[in-house]
């Protein structure tokens, strides 16, 4: 069929974007495009005929669009500006990055053939459970990652802890992920673009993070469009806009609050039962000699980003973010026929700062300069009316960092990638208690120096992917200096089949402890410290001080993939081991709760995934993850290895998606093993006032079940008005989770189980505009 007859056969007079028809010829031919965003920016085709050739569909397009469809294989076509005949001219080289699966899971989710996983809010299909594209949520849905408590502050990525992390928000590293102390996340997803996450095979820009990269990134171009959107569900209410000021300026703003210091629903109920149990405040409310009353408890979000292109080829951004989390109660108690009342309270906050310059200095060069400011801040107040006591704790975090990153791409299968980044982090502790009198302020600070290089090759079948990156750390105050080389392979064979190879080796100076389970309230009990590599105990003011190294960690994966007709089989094995934990940072509360040890994790596991992409409309996957997670301490356990606090060996999940034009649904089932638990031994239970208990570790909770649904109907307004309605419900058969178990004495040596009990049954509705 020649070009003149394909014409003639058009089903639509008038042109759609290109991004649309692109869509529906992947969906028709199995096939998949790969093209930068800029390229295809703004073009317009008409759709070709259905009964038309691939290939006279490519050339249709070519010549209608100007640009040059390159089809590789039967699956794969790269999109590229076309090279001018003079081959003096600028061209525009292209970057290319394979897109394995474009709808993994759900439609805005990605994976790529580095290893990473992409998810682009704006186009988020539906996950069970969620009516709102939740990024902290979205990301527990891929194998291997868990939250062992349901919070997304918890998030376990192979078997680390949360502060094992590094979270970044437009380049700024975050110290706080969650509102209403972990059940949200505090970043907006209606302003954020783009997620990218790794699990392994970091790339060598990247420092910290030792479990895992979560890269959040907020849309960076000027399109001179006016956007904005308001939404309501049963916890909160947020707004945001996209305000083009001028031709080379912009402000995206949003905000977001909670509404349950102004109307209680059954969602709020859930949360604040979830999030208080076990906590000085749920105690104070249950204490018969104390009421507690004139409860407030709301969080907000704020975020700013001006964007000004000084020219076409210089580029400066500004970015502000502000997270808060308050509660405030009062607590009253008689004494001595004398009414006493006096307010405790929580606040948490994270304020970001920062400042981007991008210049691009020819077609092959570019480079990109941030300094930014983050500060992190926990203050509690805490009363004891019955002891005449004030506690007042704080944890503060100051982040500052300057960095360069330099870009250079001489052709369109190589890319070097280069920098520098100088990094200050002040991290400090108070305690001040009034009776007895005592008050304790640490304060540490470290100044670290990195530089990194690396190498992207792509092949011109698009079938290897190889990166090669190495970046060094020197931390001055330490005089140490870490090499961490960085590895990422993919290679594709017999067209369907891929081949993985992920490793890396990294470090990490900051971390998460707990001293008391009962400090800031008992609800957020972990406080950030530095490493101060120290060998012993050490004293400040009377307070220990005790051994916090630097965490290091050392990774490599396997997989093997295929991908033919919208199935996905993956399996994916790795090693992973960490050294420099404390016995503080794992959260113990049995044997070793006040013993400070130092040691390491092993983890070896494995991730298999099944997705099946039915038509464009259904997607169901079954995922399945294996895992052995043990400690080793010197110093416990007679220096043998016992079960991680977060060894969950079995995870499995079933879900299915529906995207319709107008509706999405989806439900899914999430079980996996229980944890770890340390009972008391049955046969010496108690030992001068204290349990005495059996091995560490070496019994189980009862297996983790939950199921959760979704459902979310889009409709027009007006011809540029849209509005959505959603439902959610989390624990559809109201299943009684235990997340947690542990033991204490009462006033008679007693022994008391106590139980942490997960979300029940928790609905949740949302109405949402956008113009």
């Amino acid at each position: 069929m020649n070009i003149t007859a394909l014409q003639a056969q058009i089903i639509r007079k008038e042109k759609q974007s290109l991004i649309t028809v692109l869509k529906r010829l992947e969906s028709k031919y199995n096939i998949r495009f790969s093209y930068v965003d800029d390229t295809i920016k703004n073009i317009k085709a008409m759709l070709p005929s259905k009964d038309a050739s691939l290939e006279n569909i490519l050339e249709f397009l070519k010549k209608e669009t100007k640009l040059d469809f390159q089809l590789l294989d039967s699956t794969f076509v790269i999109i590229k500006i076309p090279k001018k005949d003079n081959s003096n001219s600028d061209y525009n080289i292209q970057n290319l990055e394979e897109i394995v699966v474009t709808k993994f899971l759900t439609s805005g989710i990605s994976k790529l053939n580095d290893g990473s996983t992409t998810i682009k809010p704006e186009n988020f299909g539906i996950l069970p459970g969620l009516i709102e594209p939740d990024v902290l949520q979205a990301i527990q849905a891929i194998p291997g990652v868990l939250s062992a408590d349901e919070t997304i502050s918890s998030i376990n990525v192979r078997g680390g802890t949360h502060d094992q992390n590094l979270l970044l928000w437009d380049g700024i590293k975050m110290y706080q992920s969650g509102h209403f102390f972990g059940l949200i996340s505090a970043f907006n997803p209606y302003t954020t673009k783009r997620v990218n996450v790794y699990k392994n095979g970091t790339r060598a820009k990247y420092g910290d993070g030792i479990s895992s990269i979560i890269d959040m990134q907020l849309p960076d171009n000027i399109d001179n469009k006016f956007k904005a959107g308001l939404g309501f569900n049963l916890i909160n209410a947020d707004a945001n806009a996209k305000i083009p000021l001028s031709k080379k300026t912009e402000l995206q703003l949003s905000t977001r609050r909670s509404v349950t210091d102004f109307i209680l629903t059954p969602t709020y109920d859930q949360y604040i039962t979830r999030v208080f149990q076990d906590s000085d405040f749920e105690n104070a409310k249950s204490n018969n000699n104390s009421i507690s009353q004139n409860e407030s408890f709301y969080f907000y979000d704020i975020t700013a980003k001006f964007l000004y292109d000084i020219s076409k080829k210089d580029k400066i951004r500004f970015h502000f973010l502000n997270v808060n989390n308050n509660l405030n109660y009062d607590e009253q108690s008689t004494n001595n026929d004398r009414n006493e009342t006096l307010k405790s309270k929580l606040s948490q906050q994270n304020l970001a700062l920062g400042v981007t310059y991008s210049k691009d200095w020819n077609k092959k060069l570019s480079t990109t300069s941030q300094i930014y400011v983050s500060n992190y801040d926990l203050d509690a107040t805490n009363f004891d009316l019955l002891n005449n006591q004030r506690l007042i704790q704080e944890n503060e975090v100051y982040d500052g960092s300057a960095k360069m990153d330099i870009n250079y791409k001489p052709n369109n299968r190589l890319k070097i990638n280069g920098g520098y980044q100088f990094t200050e982090v002040g991290i400090s502790n108070l305690e001040d208690v009034n009776n007895p009198i005592f008050r304790s302020y640490i304060k540490k600070v470290i100044r670290s120096h990195s530089i990194y290089a690396e190498t992207a090759f792509l092949s011109n079948n698009i079938k290897t992917n190889l990166k090669l990156g190495m970046r060094l750390n020197y931390i001055s105050k330490f005089d140490m200096l870490f090499a961490e080389p960085r590895l990422s392979f993919s290679q594709r064979f017999f067209n369907n089949f891929r081949f993985e190879i992920l490793g890396e080796l990294k470090s990490q100076t900051t971390s998460q402890i707990i001293d008391l389970q009962n400090d800031f309230l008992g609800i957020e009990n972990r406080r950030w410290v530095l490493a101060n590599n120290n060998k012993e105990v050490t004293f400040n003011n009377n307070k220990a001080i005790h051994p916090v190294p630097i965490l290091k960690s050392k990774q490599v994966s396997a997989g093997i993939h295929y991908n033919k007709n919208r199935l996905l089989i993956s399996a994916e094995a790795y090693i992973k081991k960490v050294d420099g934990i404390t016995t503080r940072s794992q959260g113990f509360q049995n044997q070793y709760q006040f013993i400070n040890s130092i040691g390491s994790y092993e983890i070896k596991g494995l991730d298999i995934l099944l997705n099946k992409q039915f038509n464009n409309t259904l997607s169901s996957w079954v995922s399945y993850s294996y895992s052995t997670n043990n400690y080793t301490f010197d110093e416990l356990n007679n220096g043998e290895k016992f079960p991680n606090n977060l060894d969950i060996k079995h995870a499995f999940t079933f879900a299915g998606a529906y995207t319709g034009k107008n509706i999405k649904f989806a439900l899914g089932l999430n079980w996996h093993s229980g944890k770890p638990t340390t009972i008391p031994d049955t046969n010496n239970t108690i030992d001068d006032s204290t349990i005495t208990y059996s091995s560490p570790n070496s019994a189980q909770l009862d297996d983790y079940l939950r199921t959760d649904c979704s459902i979310t109907y889009s409709f027009n307004f007006t011809y540029k008005t849209k509005a959505s309605i959603g439902a959610s419900v989390w624990n559809i058969f109201n299943k009684k989770n235990i997340l947690n178990t542990y033991y204490v004495l009462d006033s008679e040596n007693t022994i008391n189980k106590i139980e942490n009990k997960s979300l029940g049954f928790t609905p949740n509705i949302s109405l949402r505009v956008s113009f």
